[in-house]
């Protein structure tokens, strides 16, 4: 058998690597909520909170300034005032997951735009597509829904996370071609690997956090819990000829849906709670 050789430059590179993987912290990022999410996430020195809101904000006020120039932002009023008032309902809540989190300096804004698409980037810069709304008739309720999920996203420092993962794997497979003498083919490989292995689990990871606390915000801001269910049946008809679940960054339509029966029940008293 060849014995694989091993520089000291390899060994010094070996050692800084590892130093800087021994400073990722794992942290939680929420509190649980009732909903209960515990999962601990790591995270990079190298990703900052601040840099992600910094980061974010240029990229929202990017797009901002793109869809403005186009006349695509905000110029359906009285849509853009609905999506307003659920994220004035929300919002406020957000305390239950991040106590900091209602004094962020949120902004909510709608594009003119035939996407199925809606996102909040870090620091609660949120922006909703038309389309999602119009082509499926989403009411309060589901739109509540919609929202509470990608806010969620943003509470629970999903991208900074993703980032920190991805450049936490990038210097593990980088250790690992030196210390086996790969290359970089044999390091391409193990990094498709690492991606249908690892990284699109994790995400459905972050998808299903997001659906549970998306909930929980909807039921304590007094929006349907079960909306959250309907808004997904609606989107399976867009979705047809969709890829395998263990190839997909989101869980299939059908796990989905029965997550968010489970869930949306757990929260039905605090939604009734409300209502009274």
């Amino acid at each position: 058998m060849k014995r694989i050789g091993f520089s000291r430059f390899n060994t010094l590179k070996l050692a800084i690597c590892l130093a800087f993987l021994s400073a990722c912290s794992s942290v939680n990022t929420t509190d649980s909520g009732a909903v209960g999410i515990e999962r601990k996430q790591l995270m990079s020195p190298l990703v900052s909170e601040k840099q992600m809101d910094a980061t974010a904000l240029q990229a929202y006020r990017d797009i901002l300034a793109k869809e403005a120039k186009q006349g695509d932002l905000n110029s359906d009023p009285v849509l853009t005032r609905r999506v307003r008032a659920v994220a004035a309902r929300l919002i406020p809540h957000t305390a239950v997951f991040r106590k900091d989190a209602p004094s962020w300096q949120w902004e909510i804004n709608v594009i003119k735009s035939d996407e199925l698409n809606a996102w909040c980037m870090p620091g609660g810069k949120i922006a909703f597509y038309s389309g999602i709304i119009q082509k499926l008739n989403l009411t309060d309720d589901e739109i509540a829904a919609v929202m509470g999920h990608e806010i969620s996203h943003a509470l629970r420092e999903h991208s900074r996370e993703r980032a920190s993962e991805q450049m936490t794997a990038g210097l593990g497979l980088n250790i690992l071609a030196a210390v086996t003498g790969v290359g970089q083919g044999g390091a391409d490989l193990m990094g498709a690997l690492y991606n249908v292995t690892f990284s699109l689990p994790n995400s459905r990871t972050h998808e299903t956090e997001a659906d549970r606390m998306g909930v929980e915000l909807a039921a304590r801001a007094g929006y349907n819990p079960h909306a959250a269910v309907t808004v997904w049946e609606k989107m399976g008809k867009f979705s047809q000829g969709q890829p395998p679940q263990f190839l997909s960054t989101h869980p299939s339509h059908e796990t989905r849906i029965a997550d968010l029966t489970e869930y949306a029940r757990k929260v039905q008293p605090l939604y009734e709670q409300v209502r009274r």
